[in-house]
């Protein structure tokens, strides 16, 4: 049986159903440790009213599924996905979370790799959605998951992150390191799926990237480098942190090349990425392994700025058990005498901070909200954009409050992959008192 907790108004104590929030973030959660690829599988609906800053949230954890990587919602806002590394297809009640169907996907094709899973999808209608399986692209359809399309081959090892361009005729797409037998390495690959021809395209790359966001409107997509080393020079599994220079593309769908990139010093915290979003001005991704958020100027597509939210010695001794899990879970990945080197980069790409963070970053649609959630200090924090100056910081439960484990255990709920569901634009009435709870909030 799943585990939850009732939802509740954090501000009121009230049934949150007898109060309407225009903002609903879902964090995809995978539960403590290091490698989110092999952890446990739940959401977290995190509920939010900007007039007088009251929040509600729920978390639920899935029994028989692992690996809870990335949330997605159809457009109605009633049935939410969740993307995982099991070979899964999840679907779960947006409003509740309540589970209301599951299908495995090793009856379409089996995968070659535990890391082959259908991480993320895309909704064609409130109804259909599209997703990888395999070698293969599938659609199919909620009133009946045994009954899968298979439109194509992606062309890619591992395929990944997944987003429509904004004229809808292109299915752009990440790509992760494999290593599967007869696909092992490094992928330095996107495609580009067309939605009219069913072609796929690999576009090569210098570096992998994972994770991408369209542009707004125009049919070009923003991908950025996600660079890891195998263990052992050959372990794409079990993979390090890569102490090497990152970037940033932009690639037009329709010609298939890159228009414009953005490269940075390895000194620059900007590592292991997740989500990635974007406003009018600004390509914006968080960072789990440097506990940043960057704001890449698309105009010059050079200047940018960070967000940084490195803990504190005093923050930081207030996790020892979370700190603890993050060196135990590194050393189970390789040695202190045989992978130095890996260790070392590690630590400068932290910054010497032994604690993962922000893997959840999503804006609003009006672009007056971002909302992000930082795996290893456990909390939400919503920064009023483009300020950058935080309106609420929430500290969520402890994994134990879910799941049952020694008091010792690492209390981490997982945040990873994100979905925000948020109006358009808010009434005058309902931003006027947004600026005044903004104006009252303790600085």
């Amino acid at each position: 049986m799943s585990s939850s907790v009732p939802m509740l108004d954090q501000a009121n104590q009230v049934p949150p159903e007898t109060k309407r929030y225009p903002y609903a973030f879902h964090v995809a959660l995978d539960g403590n440790g290091i490698n989110g690829l092999e952890g446990m599988a739940g959401v977290c609906l995190f509920l939010f009213d900007p007039a007088d800053n009251s929040y509600a949230y729920k978390i639920t954890y899935y029994d028989g599924i692992a690996a809870g990587h990335a949330v997605n919602v159809n457009a109605a806002g009633t049935h939410g996905f969740l993307g995982n590394v099991g070979q899964h297809l999840v679907f779960y009640d947006a409003k509740n979370l309540r589970e209301f169907d599951r299908i495995s996907t090793l009856r379409f094709e089996t995968s070659e790799t535990s890391l082959q899973g259908s991480t993320h999808s895309i909704w064609l209608n409130n109804q259909e959605f599209i997703t990888a399986i395999g070698d293969y692209f599938y659609r199919f359809n909620l009133k009946d998951l045994s009954k899968g399309e298979k439109l194509g081959p992606h062309k890619l090892k591992l395929p990944h992150a997944m987003k429509l361009t904004a004229s809808g005729r292109y299915l752009c797409y990440g790509g992760m390191d494999s290593p599967a037998y007869g696909r092992r390495g490094e992928a330095k690959e996107v495609g580009v799926w067309d939605m009219q021809t069913g072609e796929a395209t690999r576009i090569r790359l210098p570096t992998t990237c994972w994770h991408l966001v369209p542009h707004k409107t125009k049919d070009l997509f923003y991908c950025v480098s996600f660079r890891v080393a195998p263990l052992d020079q050959v372990d794409y599994h079990e993979w390090a942190l890569a102490y090497l220079k990152e970037y940033a593309y932009e690639i037009d769908a329709e010609s298939k090349q890159v228009t414009r990139h953005w490269a940075t010093s390895r000194d620059t915290p900007a590592h292991i990425n997740s989500d990635v979003t974007i406003s009018d001005k600004e390509l914006i991704f968080c960072n789990g392994a440097s506990q940043t958020i960057v704001f890449i100027d698309l105009e010059s597509f050079a200047k940018f700025r960070i967000i940084d939210e490195r803990p504190d010695i005093a923050t930081s001794l207030q996790c020892s058990r979370q700190m603890a899990t993050q060196v135990y879970d590194s050393l189970c990945r390789g040695g202190i005498f045989n992978h130095t080197r890996h260790i070392m980069g590690a630590l400068r790409i932290s910054r010497f901070v032994f604690l993962d963070s922000i893997y959840a970053c999503q804006l609003s649609q009006d672009q007056s909200l971002l909302f992000t959630a930082n795996r290893g200090l456990n909390h939400i924090t919503v920064y009023d954009y483009p300020s950058n100056e935080i309106r609420l910081r929430v500290k969520m439960p402890d994994l134990h409050e879910f799941v049952s484990l020694p008091k010792i255990a690492d209390p981490r709920l997982g945040f990873h992959h994100s979905y925000l569901i948020s109006p358009p634009k808010l009434s005058p009435v309902t931003e006027a008192s947004a600026r005044r709870a903004s104006a009252r909030r303790p600085r």
